[in-house]
């Protein structure tokens, strides 16, 4: 009995182990001992000094910062309002609103930007349909920042919306009574409520954008603006191969989201709101009035910014048959389509295997994350706390470090058997990425149904693995399934550690997409990036819907 109780907990941390904290530990050893590659633990820390030396580094740190609280501030400046309205108030249409405003989030970044880049370049589409040239602004760390704040902004919009639309208005009116005005008494009743959800979408906006690749290497490059990612992209591209200031550059990388959130804890401290009338919150929301047409006015305006414009780009380049022959109805054209499907391409094979690899990380990452919740929710095993951690260590890593890691890890010559240079390192590298989705997804659900149900059947003489598999697993699938639904759509078009890390002869949708890019091959790359933003939107769709039911 004990052997098979041992069995699920051993085999959970050994997943977690060869997941996260190999690549982790990898890159810390490598930038810690520069010789590791030769076997060699002299010159200790000495990449660190070499590198804090060099005046680039403060350049990238200085960018990424900037790039970083200007997404954070400027996903606020749209987002809190937004969210505000749709909280508080009845706003026409609202399912719609939120439903556009999930595509901006879903949309990988770097077919953001690089939609953006066909609307906003010389001779792009908004020059033809209105004279207006954003060439420069677009190509600049202001351009940078603001095709970030559209892809992120969503996330401060639903924390805002949800959380005023969960405090109520009751006490807001309690201070109406009590002579404050409407603004006051939003200042000072209502945002303090709203102020912890706030302050982490803000966070979780700072970290999304200085970890981002897509945007910064589809743009910086022609800006010269160089962020840490992309530091760490060109020592590991550029000959020679600088991989232990890479690996220096990605702890740097780690400590600036982990500061942003002790920032965060810091400024929270004492400073929660909590209501203790013990009476449910008014979710009655308020009519718009005289309001009503400016909001509608403002939400459209941002729905044709953030969602219309980049899709509409991505559309039109896809069905046009040359870029220089403009928004015409000659230029119309199914060919780039076609030549997705073109049996001696390459654009089947890139498909196939950004869907077969999917599938394999939603089921390993599906696996691994309800054996996780199972052992630190209901089972509470000795050293749930590290297993927790472990699970969820992946939220905070940039993908670009996972790829340094796992290159750093399994590029080594004492292993018998590596999946470096074969596909399995990219199924290494989505389900270290991807595990916090399952783990999150199924941990809460399993803290609904608590832990009555496993010990009763544990009662009844059966086993831990027959209480998980017979009466756990069905009750918490459907979350499970969400989660599953997306981790395959975020792993079919993962952009960064496929660029790191896909061996010769390899390619994944947002490879071909980014080479067809760098081939002038834009039609083509333009097609197979709107198959992947609509394989995408409808898994994520669905997994939300089926979440929403659950």
């Amino acid at each position: 009995m004990m052997s098979k109780n041992f069995f699920l907990p051993a085999l959970t941390c050994a997943a977690l182990l060869l997941l996260v904290a190999l690549p982790v530990t990898f890159v810390i050893l490598q930038a810690i001992f520069p010789h590791l590659d030769s076997g060699l633990f002299n010159d200790a820390f000495s990449a660190f000094s070499r590198l804090f030396k060099d005046a680039q580094l403060r350049e990238m740190v200085s960018a990424t910062l900037k790039v970083g609280i200007g997404v954070a501030v400027c996903s606020g400046i749209i987002g809190i309002p937004l969210g505000a309205l749709r909280g508080l108030f009845v706003l026409p249409g609202a399912v719609l609103w939120d439903l556009l405003f999930l595509i901006p989030f879903m949309v990988p970044p770097y077919i953001a930007a690089l939609s953006w880049m066909l609307a906003l370049q010389t001779n792009g589409y908004v020059e033809q349909l209105s004279s207006l040239h954003l060439n420069d602004f677009l190509f600049s760390l202001p351009g940078i920042v603001a095709v970030m704040t559209l892809n992120v902004f969503p996330v401060v919009y639903f924390a805002v919306s949800r959380s005023m639309a969960a405090s109520g208005s009751r006490l807001a009116d309690v201070a109406r009574i009590h002579g404050a005005g409407p603004w006051r008494a939003f200042v000072r009743v209502t945002l303090p409520l709203a102020l912890p959800s706030m302050a982490s979408s803000l966070l979780l906006a700072f970290t999304l954008s200085i970890e981002e690749y897509g945007v910064p290497g589809a743009l910086g490059t022609r800006s010269g603006v160089n962020l840490l990612t992309t530091g760490i992209e060109q020592r590991l591209a550029d000959w020679p191969v600088d991989m232990p200031g890479a690996s220096v550059l990605s702890l740097v990388l780690v400590a600036l989201a982990l500061c942003a959130y002790c920032v965060q804890r810091a400024v929270l401290g004492g400073r929660n709101v909590e209501t203790l009338t013990g009476k449910p919150a008014d979710r009655v929301a308020k009519p718009l009035g005289g309001g009503k047409w400016p909001a509608i006015v403002l939400f459209t305006l941002v729905a044709l910014v953030s969602v219309a414009l980049p899709l509409m780009s991505m559309t039109l380049t896809a069905f046009s048959g040359t870029l220089s022959g403009g928004i015409a109805w000659q230029n119309l054209t199914l060919r780039h389509y076609a030549a997705l499907f073109d049996i001696d391409g390459d654009a089947l094979s890139a498909l196939s295997t950004s869907l077969s690899l999917a599938l394999g990380t939603a089921l390993i990452a599906g696996a691994v994350g309800l054996l996780s919740s199972w052992l630190v929710v209901v089972r509470q095993v000795r050293g749930a706390v590290a297993i927790d951690a472990l699970s969820l260590l992946p939220a905070a890593l940039p993908g670009i470090v996972v790829g340094v890691g796992l290159i750093l890890a399994w590029n080594r010559f004492f292993w018998p058997i590596t999946p470096y240079n074969t596909w399995a390192i990219l199924l290494l590298a989505y389900c270290c990425l991807l595990l916090p989705y399952p783990v999150r997804y199924v941990s809460a659900a399993m803290s609904q149904i608590g832990s009555n149900l496993d010990a009763a059947a544990r009662v009844h003489g059966a086993s831990a693995a027959q209480a998980l598999w017979r009466i756990l697993l069905p009750l918490v699938f459907p979350s499970l399934l969400a989660a599953m639904m997306m981790v395959f759509a975020v792993a079919s078009r993962e952009l960064v550690t496929s660029l790191l890390l896909a061996p010769a002869g390899v390619q994944t949708v947002s490879v071909f997409v980014w080479r067809q890019f760098e081939q002038g091959s834009v039609g083509d790359g333009m097609a197979m990036a709107s198959i992947a933003v609509l394989i995408s939107l409808s898994l994520m769709l669905a997994a939300v819907r089926l979440q929403t039911r659950n």
